[in-house]
């Protein structure tokens, strides 16, 4: 009887550990999602700081 009992709870550990695991593997995949986006977004600003810049340059040479 003890021994149905230690496998039970065995399994609800084994059970537990295995929800965790896939838990833990999923949270690392979207950070790693989130880091291309981040840098992509990131590149993008410095692109538009850059035609803004450009932009800003052509306006004050107009405006001169």
């Amino acid at each position: 009887m003890a021994k149905s009992r230690l496998t039970k709870v065995a399994e609800s550990i084994g059970g537990a550990i295995g929800k965790a695991d896939r838990t833990a593997h999923k949270v690392a995949k979207a950070g790693v999602l989130a880091k291309k986006e981040l840098e992509a977004l990131s590149k993008e600003v410095d692109s538009l700081k850059k035609r803004l810049q450009k932009t800003t340059k052509r306006l004050k040479n107009a405006l001169s």
